[in-house]
Formats: C-alpha cells, sequence, structure tokens
C-alpha cells in the first residue's frame, strides 16, 4: 500500500544536538529530494550537499541518502537528511519540506505503520521495535532485538500453521472419506498435535511475569520499623537523597520509587513508610500503601535496627524475603559478630558496610527471576490474552468428541484465528492507534 501523502519528522534526539536526522517518506519524497539536494542522488549512500530552498536560498549543508522502495524501512520512497542539530537549522528544514504540496507533518508512530500496513513488519515486531526506542537497560535492548528480529513472530505463525493444517486435514477426512488419497481416519493424529500444542502455550504464557520483569523492572521493596534505616539504605542505594531521612519516626508517609541498572538488569526499588501500631492518619494510609506495594513485590528487603531490634507484625506479602541488620557502625565487634549471626545481611549505610554486597545479591536475584533471556516469551499482556482465548479454543475442540467433527473444525479456525490477531495476520484495525501510539513522531 502506498500512500497519497509523504510524511516528515525529525527522527534524531532531543536539540540542540551535534547532529540531526531527517526523515521523509512517500511518493513526494524523490521531488523533494531532487529540489533541496540539486538533483537525484545515488540510492542508499551518503552524499554531502548543500540544501536549498526552491527559490535558492542555503539551508545547511550536511548528508543526504535515498532508500528506494520497496526496498526500504516503510516500503515507501524514503530519504533522510542529516543536518546540524540546531533548532533554528531544523525547524527551517521541516518548514520548507512541509511547504511542498502533499508534504505534511508525521504523526506517533506513522513511519512503522506505514511499514506495517506495507508488509514490511508485524505486529509483534512492530512492539519490540518500540520496546528497543524505549530500552534501558541490557536485558531489555537483547529481549527487544530477539524479538524485532522475528522470534516470537515465528512461534505465532508455526502455531497457527500448524492449526490450519490440522484443520485441512480434519475437513479431508469429513468430505474425502471414501477418496483412496486421503488417509484413512487422521483425527487421532490431529487431536494428539493439538494436545501437545495446548501444553506447548501454556509454558510458553507461563513465562510471562519473566518478560514483565525484563520490561518493567524487578521490584524490591525496602519494609521496616519506623527508624530502621529504610530511607538511608534506599539513599545509598540510589547513590543520590532521594528520601529525607532523620530521627524522627514516620517521616517517611508515601512510596518513594527509584530504577537501578544492576548488570544489565532493571531493577524497581521502593522505600515505604515505617511499618508500626497505632500510627497518625496520615501516616496508617503510607503504612497501607507499604503493605500493598509488598503484596506485589518481586523481593522483599526486611531492615531491622541491629542496635535496637523491632518487629514490624505479620505482612501478606509472599514474595522471597532477605532480612537486613542495620546500623552495624554503632555495634562493638562482639555485637557486629552476634548480628552478622542473626541476618541474611548486615550493612551500615554511614560506612558502606555491606551494601555492596546487598546490591550483588538483588542483581543476582534479579538475573535469576528473568532466567534465560534468550527464551522466547509474550511480551504483551494481549499476546497473553490471545494465547488464552486460542487454548478454550483448543480446549473446547479436544474436549468435545460428541460436537461432531464439523464443530471441532471450527474451533481449530477461532484458536488459529486468535493466534493471527497476535502477528497482524488478522484484522486489528481496532488495535492500531493503540498500538503505534506508544512511538515517538519520527519513528
Amino acid at each position: 500500500m502506498i500512500s497519497g501523502d509523504s510524511i516528515v519528522a525529525l527522527s534524531s534526539g532531543r536539540l540542540p544536538a551535534g547532529v540531526a536526522v531527517l526523515r521523509i517518506s512517500g511518493p513526494q519524497t524523490r521531488f523533494v529530494v531532487e529540489t533541496i539536494a540539486g538533483d537525484m542522488v545515488k540510492p542508499r549512500a551518503a552524499v554531502l550537499r548543500t540544501f536549498r530552498t526552491p527559490d535558492g536560498s542555503v539551508l545547511d549543508s550536511g548528508l543526504v541518502v535515498f532508500f528506494p522502495g520497496p526496498a526500504s524501512f516503510t516500503g515507501e520512497d524514503v530519504a533522510e537528511f542529516h543536518v546540524h542539530g540546531g533548532r533554528a537549522v531544523v525547524a527551517r528544514m521541516l518548514e520548507t519540506i512541509v511547504a511542498f504540496d502533499g508534504v505534511r507533518h508525521a504523526e506517533p508512530g506513522e513511519f512503522t505503520r506505514r511499514a506495517f500496513l506495507n508488509g514490511k513488519v508485524d505486529l509483534v515486531e512492530t512492539e519490540a521495535l518500540a520496546d528497543l526506542v524505549n530500552a534501558e537497560t541490557e536485558a531489555q535492548r537483547r529481549f527487544a532485538i530477539q524479538n524485532a528480529e522475528g522470534a516470537q513472530s515465528a512461534l505465532y505463525l508455526g502455531w497457527r500453521r500448524r492449526l490450519i493444517h490440522a484443520r485441512a486435514m480434519i475437513e479431508a477426512e469429513i468430505d474425502f472419506a471414501d477418496e483412496d488419497d486421503v488417509p484413512g481416519s487422521v483425527s487421532d493424529t490431529v487431536w494428539s498435535d493439538v494436545r501437545v500444542m495446548i501444553a506447548e502455550i501454556d509454558r510458553h504464557v507461563a513465562g510471562f511475569r519473566t518478560a514483565e520483569i525484563i520490561r518493567e523492572g524487578f521490584e524490591v521493596v525496602i519494609l521496616g520499623a519506623p527508624n530502621a534505616g529504610k530511607s538511608s539504605l534506599f539513599n545509598a542505594l540510589a547513590r543520590r537523597d532521594a528520601a529525607i531521612v532523620t530521627d524522627e519516626p514516620g517521616t517517611t508517609r508515601d512510596l518513594l520509587e527509584v530504577l537501578l541498572d544492576l548488570d544489565g538488569m532493571r531493577v524497581r526499588l521502593t522505600d515505604t513508610a515505617g511499618l508500626r501500631d497505632a500510627p497518625g492518619k496520615v501516616e496508617a494510609i503510607g503504612i497501607e500503601k507499604a503493605r500493598a506495594k509488598a503484596d506485589r513485590a518481586d523481593l522483599l528487603l526486611l531492615l531491622e535496627d541491629s542496635l535496637s531490634p523491632r518487629g514490624v507484625g505479620p505482612f501478606a506479602g509472599t514474595a522471597p524475603l532477605l532480612r537486613v541488620g542495620t546500623k552495624l557502625d554503632l555495634l562493638d565487634e562482639q555485637a557486629a559478630r552476634d548480628a552478622a549471626g542473626g541476618y541474611d545481611l548486615v550493612i551500615s549505610t554511614v560506612k558502606g558496610t555491606g551494601v555492596e554486597a546487598l546490591l550483588a545479591e538483588i542483581g543476582r536475584r534479579a538475573a535469576e527471576a528473568a532466567g534465560d533471556i534468550g527464551d522466547v516469551l509474550p511480551s504483551r499482556l494481549r499476546h497473553v490474552e490471545l494465547l488464552g482465548e486460542a487454548n478454550r479454543h483448543l480446549l473446547r475442540a479436544t474436549d468435545n468428541g460428541a460436537a461432531g467433527q464439523e464443530l471441532r473444525a471450527e474451533e481449530l479456525r477461532l484458536a488459529a484465528d486468535r493466534l493471527g490477531r497476535i502477528v497482524g495476520a488478522i484484522d486489528v484495525e481496532d488495535m492500531l492507534d493503540v498500538i503505534f501510539g506508544q512511538f515517538c513522531i519520527g519513528k
């Protein structure tokens, strides 16, 4: 599909910058390049040119690259102007380009949307491109690259092909059972393979939590009684004064959050209000938030003042627990040795003792929770929902032998439809605005 209009946008980072990249796609691309760059350039070669307005005024000098369609990112003619990254230069270039008939500013994600509509990428690969643009850690980058290269799509399309073949065999048995070239009862083989596929999909869906940890972060929540040293540890791990630290109990009343990159893993660290009985009204709200956050955590750090231990009572969190003794610098040598035996780790945020060991342990647990980043995992909740629908149709097909082969074959069709919707092989117009809306303008 070739669009009737052309689109242009800044595709590089925030201005000012050393170099800015302007991207244009659509039927007017060639004419724009010929006019601004003086004449046409050799495809796929970066050429140094002086850029001019249609009346001959100099805009800037830089590189221009032309990618003729359909062998381009969008499937249309695409060009890039590499100019000096000043705001005035970029603004004047964009103003000049959109002055051409049939050229307008791009909407968020519109370049990638055209690539999808022209069959250059499928929906799963599109979502992976968004993840790649937004990747902040090495684990996120590797996960996005794998999906952008089609590993996830290949899995879903492979399942879909198996279902289409299974349905074809069942329908052939129904319609041509008396023909010599149709095997006499393929049902047993077909339904056996479908049951195997149900188990495969279930195992795949079970990996969604791992994918969430890679994409959203490993949730670590700091808990403890007031003045247990939670905010001091939070600041030490964040390596900045992110939380107020005082001797007054109840200073922290809301959730404070910071993102860490530990050996390529995204870790979301949350400081919470001190847990105690009979708090004030505002503090009670903070404590309730702390307990709710603990329920959703992947790891809990339960801090205790090793000089003056205070319990926090029971809480409902089921995540793994690390008991951490704090204020080690206030203990004498014997008391310090005793404390080390009573906790998983002992620390002093004043002297830095044990803080690096705690960071290393958090990083180890985060990596363990993420598992092998090379595994193919469902990367979006919509994938999980559609996979769940597909499996429900497959279960009805395998469990309802009394329904007749025609109805069971229809369940196979519905399951294959759900798998097709994940990659965009089936009409998904209602989802496109949501998916492409998460992109930046120039992508």
